[in-house]
């Protein structure tokens, strides 16, 4: 089996919920916005967020500032305030170092998910990146997990591995792509879903694994 380790990235490689927290609180007090503007954004990206989100803010609230600005400001302000913790840093450069190629797949906008890459330090440490705004189409679809590993310069039909908190995009959209799967538990988890290879409570626990295969 190929050493094709796919990771998705928010909640599994970084913490999104703490930066979305801090960037809305940062971005509000920058454009004095309502107390009900940043209620209405913490719901309306409490799973994703894109440029159009900001288009509706404008609107909903009557805001001067361009959805352009607001956007560009948000997507600063995340990939300032995103972390990845120094271990998760330091199991995925072992993982490098014996010989793994490592993509991240994710949905999201891809202007927002490359700068968390960029902000954190993984961008140096993956060798490619499919992000579901780059086709519009979203995870489990198989062409995203086609990419990724095309942008890793590998090919799917050589195996692998998917890693993942998503049951239904990371999970099963990696048993679909022919891939062996981790998933960090937390979700709840859907009826009639393959059951994933193995299931771990952190991604360092998911990176150990891997690293024993190599052995």
């Amino acid at each position: 089996m190929a050493r094709l380790a796919l990771f998705d990235l928010d909640g599994t490689l970084v913490d999104r919920q703490t930066a979305l927290s801090d960037a809305v609180t940062r971005l509000c007090r920058s454009c004095a916005l309502s107390p009900d503007a940043e209620q209405w954004l913490r719901i309306e990206l409490a799973d994703r967020a894109t440029v159009d989100d900001f288009a509706r803010l404008r609107e909903a609230f009557g805001l001067e500032a361009s959805t352009a600005d607001l956007w560009t400001e948000y997507v600063d302000l995340v990939s300032s305030t995103v972390t990845c913790r120094p271990e998760v840093i330091e199991g995925l450069t072992r993982l490098r170092a014996a010989g793994w190629t490592i993509g991240v797949i994710t949905n999201g906008a891809s202007d927002i998910q490359r700068a968390k890459l960029a902000g954190t330090g993984l961008a140096s440490l993956v060798d490619g990146v499919a992000v579901s705004g780059d086709l519009e189409i979203r995870k489990p679809h198989l062409r995203l997990f086609e990419l990724a590993a095309t942008r890793c310069g590998v090919s799917l039909t050589s195996g692998g591995w998917m890693v993942g908190d998503n049951p239904g995009g990371d999970i099963n959209g990696g048993h679909q792509a022919g891939l062996r799967t981790i998933w960090l538990r937390g979700r709840p988890w859907p009826d009639g879903l393959p059951a994933a290879h193995h299931v771990v409570d952190d991604v360092t626990d998911a990176i150990t694994i891997l690293l024993n295969e190599s052995e």
